[in-house]
């Protein structure tokens, strides 16, 4: 004979929610709030995994219909109508890195404002919340060696964090759209 399990209260309920969502953060309990705890969005671009800080990224949404801009740059993308907005869409790998995203349409674009209006960026993959704590910094010996230090990721990534195999570096959205080139999408 099966006893049936008397029903959860709503605050045990809420209890075992919370219990089971922290089983899934990235970090222990005990890093949540530790000194030198950075937080923020994580993504793949080409074979980098970076991340930007929460402060940097408006949105993410899914890859939006896209109208191409002719005489626009290779790295432009194109427009996009999104909640009644034309927003540029840029291939942030073809920026970086000179080589075009292979579009697909679980693809996510990140929207990062910049002076004179919104600019969504494409990404390869997206993470999600990201948390990194001092002790996982990559010490400034190692960041000569990693990718980030090389071709224009140089320019956006000042720190990178080793977690298990994976390096992360920081990216800068908010350099990225005050650099003259990228501002400049007209070919």
């Amino acid at each position: 004979m099966s006893r049936k399990a008397s029903p959860l209260s709503p605050f045990e309920l809420l209890a075992d929610y919370e219990r089971r969502s922290l089983e899934h953060v990235a970090g222990l309990p005990e890093q949540l709030d530790a000194p030198g705890l950075w937080r923020g969005v994580g993504y793949r671009v080409g074979a980098n995994r970076l991340a930007s800080g929460f402060d940097e990224v408006r949105e993410i949404l899914p890859l939006p219909p896209i109208t191409q801009v002719p005489g626009s740059q290779p790295w432009m993308l194109g427009v996009a109508n999104v909640r009644g907005n034309l927003l540029p869409i840029v291939d942030l790998k073809q920026f970086l890195e000179g080589e075009r995203t292979v579009v697909h349409e679980s693809q996510r674009v990140l929207l990062v404002r910049q002076p004179g209006g919104d600019v969504a960026v494409l990404i390869d993959e997206l993470y999600g919340q990201r948390s990194f704590v001092e002790a996982q910094k990559v010490d400034e010996a190692q960041a000569d060696e990693n990718q980030f230090h090389q071709g224009r990721y140089a320019h956006f990534v000042d720190r990178a964090y080793r977690v298990g195999e994976h390096a992360w570096g920081i990216f800068s959205l908010d350099r990225l759209a005050r650099t003259p080139e990228f501002r400049q999408a007209a070919g």
